[in-house]
């Protein structure tokens, strides 16, 4: 994937709130959840990006905003320089054809009450009503094909497959109808992991295969390492780092960016008891009551009093990697310090935890 391909989807100042009512039955109070609050990125064609941050960050209500699934209060999510959010409810689901979804539990994502061929033939009997019943089986048989099924399963149901399987359902009904971008929210995570290195290398076979574009979202930030052109951090609905697969990796300018790769294990037993941890202390804010500032600065073990005045912006650094933090030139040199603690190769570790996936 070239840095000069165009930008097929681009999200801006991107905010999704969610009111909470915590008075009585008589009372009106409420609370303002911020899920995502100003998140702006962009997705290249035939790019993979990654989406990684803890549980509760946001990253599977921004899958949604981009869907259409959850509405946005204000933002924008341009396809191929159209506004969705600004489509009325029949152009918007025209364009689903070229933006598909493959969500976390495949089993629940499917109807039980339908074949698998039937829930694989759904889009293309929505999005292309002039093709024939023959046409269609066709379709259909090739693509359970193509992601690993056997086609004369086609008239089973989904509690007759493994988890596996049915996300490979999952997969096949997404793209059938041949979209250009596929969201795909925490596929993995449901699964076995002998069976997610089977799915995430399925996906990469796929994505090069047909020149897809894909949002790829985990927790897991080796995983998202392994499959991803470029990856996103989250905390707390904003966007922390956006870099290089592998300059986020090696050389990582956020401190809860490094912080998550500290908690990635490497595989070899004698590094990982030689090296010295840097865990982040104390508990994930409540939405309700995000910190002023930087919403990490309550753990982050390099703020500042200048931290709590004002959210920081995405600042471009001189790699190309975009930060979100006022100190992150000061820190520029913390990831390589880390490393080096635990050999003479700064990158070893990484290297180590790459390796293992």
């Amino acid at each position: 994937m070239s840095d000069h391909s165009p930008t097929v989807l681009e999200v801006r100042d991107l905010k999704v709130q969610f009111r909470i009512d915590t008075g009585g039955f008589f009372s009106h109070d409420y609370h303002t959840i911020k899920a995502v609050d100003g998140v702006n990125l962009e997705v290249r064609r035939g790019e993979i990006l990654g989406i990684v941050g803890e549980s509760g960050c946001g990253k599977s209500t921004l899958a949604r905003a981009i869907m259409g699934l959850v509405s946005a209060q204000s933002g924008e999510v341009c396809w191929l320089g159209e506004d969705l959010l600004g489509l009325s409810e029949e152009a918007f689901r025209n364009k689903r054809r070229d933006i598909q979804m493959i969500f976390q539990d495949p089993s629940g994502s499917l109807d039980p009450r339908m074949t698998v061929g039937e829930i694989i033939a759904e889009p293309l009997r929505t999005f292309y009503p002039h093709m024939s019943e023959l046409q269609v089986a066709e379709r259909v048989r090739g693509m359970m094909q193509m992601v690993g099924l056997l086609p004369d399963q086609i008239n089973r149901y989904p509690h007759e497959f493994s988890g596996g399987q049915c996300q490979r359902v999952g997969i096949a009904r997404a793209l059938v109808v041949n979209p250009k971008l596929v969201v795909c929210d925490e596929p993995v995570s449901a699964l076995d992991v002998s069976v997610q290195a089977q799915i995430v290398n399925l996906l990469k076979d796929l994505q090069k295969k047909l020149n897809l574009s894909l949002i790829f979202i985990a927790h897991d930030l080796s995983v998202v390492r392994h499959v991803s052109d470029r990856v996103l951090v989250m905390y707390l609905g904003r966007v922390m780092e956006i870099a290089d697969r592998d300059q986020i990796y090696l050389n990582p300018r956020h401190p809860y960016t490094q912080a998550l790769i500290e908690s990635v294990p490497i595989p070899d037993p004698v590094l990982e008891r030689a090296r010295a941890r840097r865990l982040i202390q104390g508990d994930i804010p409540s939405p309700q009551h995000p910190p002023s500032g930087c919403v990490f600065r309550t753990r982050c073990p390099f703020a500042i009093d200048e931290c709590a005045k004002s959210p920081p912006v995405l600042e471009r650094t001189a790699e190309g990697s975009q930060v979100a933090c006022i100190r992150y030139q000061e820190l520029g040199d913390l990831a390589a310090a880390m490393a080096s603690e635990v050999g003479d190769d700064p990158e070893a570790p990484a290297k180590d935890r790459a390796d293992a996936h």
